[in-house]
């Protein structure tokens, strides 16, 4: 609903076609949520997600994200008039409660399911936790032998024995993958088709690597503008380095103090000239 540069980038584009179109959607005021609902399903959402699993202060102290966990009935509100005004499916993403001590995510579920929410993803971290320590899933499992609808387990699954393992314990229809997919697209493919077939698939060789890496950085400058795109691409570079190089901080040091697109281009293509690319590869 708001009208910033930030909010507009973040409409449904062009650059869309041929993909499920989900907007996630993030407040504390039951109308409004309801409003911006049916605003972003008129431009084009086939799906609108809730945001009750973000931990950032900036989000919760103004009572959103996963700050409403403390406050069920405001959830309920909230998920009614939504899932009421909404034109497509309504989905909601949460965690496993507010502290290890209030670890009411089986609550919060079942007033999801009751309040005709389509699915719900499960972090398996409290917001008190934020993204320390390691996820758990036994609140995940509870919350999937507690619904009928479709759970998604999210939080530390990282590569394709771990999506593996944790749709086995929790019993989860599927898995959502955050972190792990920083400067690691490639993730996603690997465990569909782990799952899929059992078989590992290997790492991007040189040239696919340098090829995303390129068109991803294109599409930053073309979206954002040159200025706002060269920050940007600057820790999606750091986040590839670390995925697959190593001894890669003085490369993002260097990049780092690139100024213009064209520069930052050429030193993703000096990257993969050297003879030893290999050698440096995370094994």
């Amino acid at each position: 609903l708001w009208h910033s540069e930030k909010s507009r980038q973040r409409l449904i584009g062009d650059g869309c076609a041929g993909a499920i179109k989900c907007v996630q959607i993030a407040g504390s005021e039951p109308a409004k949520m309801a409003r911006a609902a049916r605003r972003a399903a008129d431009n084009g959402a086939q799906i609108i997600d809730i945001n009750m699993g973000c931990p950032a202060k900036k989000v919760c102290k103004k009572l959103a994200g996963s700050a409403l966990l403390q406050d069920e009935k405001l959830v309920a509100r909230i998920l009614s008039e939504v899932v009421a005004g909404a034109t497509v499916p309504v989905t909601l993403k949460t965690r496993t409660g507010w502290s290890p001590q209030r670890r009411n995510g089986a609550t919060i579920a079942r007033i999801a399911e009751n309040e005709g929410v389509a699915a719900i993803t499960v972090h398996g971290r409290t917001r008190a936790c934020r993204f320390q320590g390691e996820a758990e899933y036994d609140t995940i499992a509870a919350i999937v032998a507690g619904c009928r609808i479709p759970v998604i387990a999210n939080g530390d699954i990282d590569n394709p024995r771990k999506a593996r393992a944790v749709l086995d314990y929790t019993g989860a229809k599927a898995v959502m993958i955050g972190r792990a997919a920083f400067g690691n697209p490639w993730v996603f493919r690997q465990i569909s088709h782990f799952l899929e077939f059992g078989e590992q698939q290997g790492n991007p060789d040189e040239f696919a690597i340098k090829q995303v890496m390129e068109a991803h950085f294109k599409e930053l400058y073309k979206f954002y503008g040159d200025y706002k795109g060269v920050r940007i691409a600057r820790k999606h570079f750091a986040w590839y380095c670390q995925a697959h190089l190593k001894d890669s901080l003085i490369r993002v040091k260097t990049f780092n103090h690139l100024e213009t697109s064209q520069l930052q281009l050429d030193a993703v293509h000096s990257l993969f000239e050297r003879p030893n690319f290999y050698e440096d590869k995370v094994a």
